[in-house]
């Protein structure tokens, strides 16, 4: 009879996360289903109070997604049709397609790493008479030096918006991100270090006039019933996500560190290997949202990894301006060489707060064996 074969490795394991803390969650959705509200209720109010508190902002504005949080978060700065945006070349589609969204454009700034930092001199290039806005990505739970993109929109007057669907938690020089620039946009997906039971967002601000034109836009274009004041959407974050959020939260600090210190055993069982590892600047408390390596032999070191029971993640696999819904627009044509660069060696590897260190050796030992 043959030996049993190890359990796979799992990317992210979410039923082993959710089981923890399965008795408050369950008594959050029992609770809302028993109130009989389900839309702009008391667990939205209790859940942006407490999720703004968090951040540092004054203001969040539960919204139906990221992808909504940031739509509506350009809008309710006045970002609008021709108005140009600069975005990082790498990132996940979504940042593009919101300033399309709003009738603006977005303009790709290539990245430096993988972390999609930018140099300040290439930011300044891109800006024309057209620009109206930056809209900086927190990019797999590091942040972006917002000192140096607010600096840079200070001297060209424009506004910012920053994408921290993958960053709930991270510092900057010690301050949270969130409550840093005009508004910050964030995703509650599942996967996320605070992710719902389904799809939810929210923009933080501390601009009561951008927080009241969010809370119309969100909602028909209204805050008072059938009475429409703006074109506005239905993006609305449900009062069952909003109940789990709330538990979420609680524990938001203790699997951020859980998964710092996956990230650091990474960092030594990884080291001296052909890998690009992922560095943190010395001014950023990092959430480590995904463990990115980057690999020339990045597809077969995948297969490799997959033969070994070991799930890997590609983020993201095509670059945003070689994606089908830009083709035939000046952005197809786009040089990004560090954007496509990461697409063809960027590598995720397994990574939770509830990823337990056997699975972890077994992703090191199966990374220690690959030879290209």
């Amino acid at each position: 009879m043959s030996a049993p074969t190890r359990r796979p490795v799992p990317f992210l394991d979410l039923a082993a996360v959710h089981a923890e803390m399965q008795p408050e969650i369950e008594d959050a959705v029992l609770r809302v289903v028993r109130s009989g509200r389900v839309l702009l209720g008391p667990e939205l109010e209790t859940f942006e109070d407490s999720w703004a508190r968090t951040v540092g902002a004054r203001f969040a504005v539960g919204v139906g997604n990221g992808l909504d949080a940031l739509s509506l978060g350009l809008r309710a700065l006045g970002v609008g049709p021709g108005d140009e945006v600069l975005v990082p070349s790498h990132t996940f589609v979504a940042t593009w397609l919101a300033v399309a969204h709003v009738g603006a454009v977005p303009v790709p700034v290539d990245v430096r790493s993988a972390s999609a930092d930018w140099d300040e001199a290439a930011l300044v290039a891109a800006v024309t008479p057209r620009t109206r806005a930056v809209l900086p990505v927190h990019l797999y739970g590091h942040p972006v030096d917002l000192d140096v993109v607010l600096r840079v929109a200070r001297d060209h007057d424009l506004v910012v918006l920053d994408d921290a669907a993958q960053a709930h938690g991270a510092r900057l020089r010690g301050r949270p991100v969130g409550g840093l620039t005009h508004a910050t946009a964030w995703s509650f997906y599942p996967g996320k270090n605070l992710g719902a039971l389904g799809d939810g967002g929210a923009v933080t601000t501390s601009d009561p006039e951008t927080a009241e034109r969010l809370r119309r836009l969100r909602n028909y274009g209204s805050v008072e019933k059938y009475h429409h004041d703006v074109v506005g959407w239905n993006s609305r974050l449900d009062e069952v996500q909003a109940a789990v959020l709330s538990v979420k939260l609680r524990r938001l600090d203790e699997h951020n560190a859980r998964r710092e210190a996956v990230a650091r055993r990474y960092d030594e069982g990884l080291r001296g290997l052909d890998l690009v590892l992922p560095e943190s600047a010395e001014w950023a408390t990092p959430v480590w949202h995904l463990y990115v390596v980057r690999s020339e032999h990045r597809d077969r070191l995948r297969d490799h990894l997959t033969a070994a029971g070991v799930e890997t993640g590609l983020h993201y696999p095509v670059p945003c301006h070689r994606q089908g819904a830009f083709a035939g627009t000046p952005l197809a044509d786009a040089h990004l060489p560090v954007a496509d660069a990461l697409a063809r060696e960027a590598l995720s590897l397994p990574l939770g707060p509830a990823l337990g260190t056997d699975d972890q050796d077994a992703v090191i030992a199966a990374l220690q064996s690959f030879r290209p």
